[in-house]
């Protein structure tokens, strides 16, 4: 290399430092602004679990369920988990203005036993009328409540709520608890009550939930409508009307209700696992949000990390996997008064040992997948032009989750019948479609 070259080559030196030099200012820039937007978004996401947990109101009801509880006959592998689900229709709080009747309240409209499988593959949610007829066994936490026979199931909750006022005691909650492993010898591992303006809060903020109306509900007495619509996208006061009304719609039965109820669960547990509602982080939080400030749960479930992992198990049931039914009941002379059959005994003994149900309780059964009057196809957008298309129910299922799950009885032959079989999906007949004032 030349004399007169090498100027130019100290002379390029530093320019080849600086731009080094940028290159790592560029790159700390980088790297603090990944440490301030994690520092940001791990606040965040404390802020969130810490207002979450503040939400949920925790019992504990231990004394209240007694000495005497069922014990866990399950041996296998796993740990299967039974959830008690309540409606609360109490007029107090928030209650008070979410309610239009003229009705005291104090008890509950819905009970519902979640049973999760030990291996997390089937989810049965068996819910039980208000009006079954059963012996109530005394409950509180010193079980001041004493014991009554042949009286409706939700009176239960109605004594426990006036005579336990003591919080840690679990009031209505835990004296249905306590009465449902009485009677069903089924040891529940937790309780969740739901009050009437947190349900409302829950539809809104996924926006409604879409259900089919074949004719519309009108009861001005108590100021109730519902409008007819295939599907009616039902928001706040009509979604509450609809799960609780039973005059003026169908036969204007206990179990005509309870079959309406089912479908308006089923199709919201539809909507919340859509893709829809799961990829909008907005609805996400306003959906835990609104879940978490109406509960009442017992301390097993006592924060959103323990929801959290639930759900997480929860991950591999398909759809067509969760499916609701009903206690096996008969009427007597009285259309008020339910009696469980024998069939409600082999259900119960069925769910304690965890086995999955044969098809006589499953051949009326209402799936997460495909509630009753479901379109086949793609559902019309909503006309009020809030709902589209690619986030209502009946689009979320792929023809392998509306399609019948393989037979689950060890006793019954699986190569009689495809999953395909019409005689293997789920259905409510047109006369039960009927009864309940439901699409068939």
């Amino acid at each position: 290399m030349s004399d007169e070259s090498r100027p130019e080559a100290a002379g390029g030196t530093p320019k080849r430092k600086g731009r080094v030099k940028k290159k790592h200012t560029i790159g700390r820039v980088i790297l603090g602004s990944v440490l301030v937007l994690s520092l940001v978004t791990a606040l965040a996401s404390i802020y969130l679990v810490r207002r979450l947990d503040g939400n949920l109101d925790v019992r504990d009801p231990t004394e209240a369920l007694g000495t005497d509880r069922p014990e866990e006959i399950y041996k296998g592998n796993g740990e299967p988990l039974d959830i008690l689900v309540l409606g609360d229709d109490s007029r107090e709080g928030e209650n008070s203005t979410a309610v239009k009747d003229n009705q005291t309240g104090g008890g509950s409209d819905t009970t519902i036993l979640v049973h999760l499988s030990a291996d997390r593959t089937r989810a049965y949610a068996v819910s039980i009328p208000r009006d079954s007829i059963v012996d109530r066994p005394e409950c509180g936490v010193d079980d001041q409540i004493p014991a009554a026979t042949d009286v409706q199931w939700n009176e239960a909750f109605s004594v426990g709520a006036a005579q336990d006022a003591a919080p840690e005691g679990g009031g209505g909650p835990a004296c249905t608890q306590r009465q449902l492993e009485a009677t069903t010898k089924v040891l529940v591992e937790h309780y969740v009550a739901v009050d009437f303006s947190g349900f409302q809060d829950m539809v809104d903020a996924v926006d409604g939930v879409p259900v089919c109306v074949p004719e519309e509900i009108n009861d001005p007495s108590k100021g109730i409508y519902v409008p007819k619509g295939d599907p009616a996208l039902l928001k706040g006061d009509q979604a509450l009307d609809y799960v609780r009304v039973r005059s003026k719609v169908g036969d204007q039965s206990d179990l005509g209700r309870i079959k309406r109820q089912q479908t308006f669960i089923a199709a919201l547990v539809n909507k919340v696992k859509s893709a829809g509602t799961l990829s909008r982080l907005d609805r996400v939080v306003r959906f835990l949000d609104a879940a978490t400030s109406s509960l009442e749960v017992s301390t097993g479930l006592g924060s959103t990390t323990r929801l959290g992992k639930l759900a997480m198990q929860l991950q591999s049931i398909g759809l067509e996997k969760v499916q609701f039914v009903t206690v096996p009941t008969e009427y007597s002379a009285d259309f008020n008064r339910l009696y469980w059959t024998d069939e409600a005994k082999e259900l119960w003994r069925l769910i304690r040992m965890d086995k999955p149900l044969p098809k006589k309780f499953l051949g009326g059964a209402i799936t997460a997948a495909k509630p009753p009057g479901a379109s086949e196809t793609p559902a019309p957008t909503d006309p009020t032009g809030t709902e589209t298309p690619a986030e209502t129910p009946s689009e979320t299922p792929s023809p392998t989750e509306t399609s019948s799950p393989p037979d689950e009885t060890p006793s019954e032959p699986t190569g009689t019948a495809t999953p395909s079989a019409p005689s293997d999906v789920p259905t409510v007949s047109p006369e039960e479609a009927a009864d309940a004032g439901l699409c068939s």
